[in-house]
């Protein structure tokens, strides 16, 4: 496998070495050992599967308290896949990067604790899966608004199919600050 480090520290995709003929392919999509070897060692207790239509837009969610790593794929279809530095006190605060992920691809992103998430769906539909460091933790749900123009996301859709939650969200600025992770060197 090889790790692909983003222009957000922290961040990185990860190829997976794909072993395929006219059969078809397989490829580990974690491998504790492998993923410690390239400098992600991953405590997983929770996996997640969500499927989508084209144009829905999911995210920018994170959780504090009890904070969620984040292992994510697609198994069917492509989507473009964000993620936020939110932590305060970060020199990278408010940054974002992005990847495109797809079943072609095979390609995985690994976003940090303490990095929002969100994704939209390019392909007529996506099943999209999250690999999580923690459990999910309803009191701690928590979103960013995906078109906060501080942020400045460079999404490809100008208006996506959003739930009530994510269009409601507030802009970063408007989150109270005992409310964001907390950067640790």
């Amino acid at each position: 496998m090889r790790r692909i480090d983003t222009d957000l520290p922290g961040t990185c995709v990860i190829e997976p070495v794909v072993h395929g003929d006219g059969r078809g392919y397989f490829y580990e999509s974690f491998h504790a050992g492998k993923f410690a070897a390239i400098g992600i060692a991953l405590n997983i207790v929770q996996t997640n599967v969500s499927r989508s239509a084209r144009g829905v837009l999911r995210g920018l969610h994170y959780q504090w308290p009890h904070p969620q790593g984040k292992l994510v794929s697609v198994l069917e279809g492509e989507v473009y896949d964000v993620a936020v530095d939110i932590r305060r006190g970060s020199p990278d605060f408010g940054r974002w990067t992005a990847a495109i992920l797809s079943a072609d691809n095979k390609r995985h992103f690994w976003i940090p604790e303490g990095f929002a998430h969100g994704f939209c769906v390019l392909s007529e539909h996506a099943t999209f899966m999250y690999h999580c460091t923690a459990l999910y933790d309803r009191a701690a749900d928590a979103a960013v608004r995906w078109n906060d123009g501080d942020l400045a996301i460079d999404w490809p859709v100008s208006a996506p199919l959003l739930s009530e939650k994510d269009a409601k969200a507030p802009f970063l600025a408007e989150v109270p600050p005992e409310r964001l992770p907390e950067y640790r060197a």
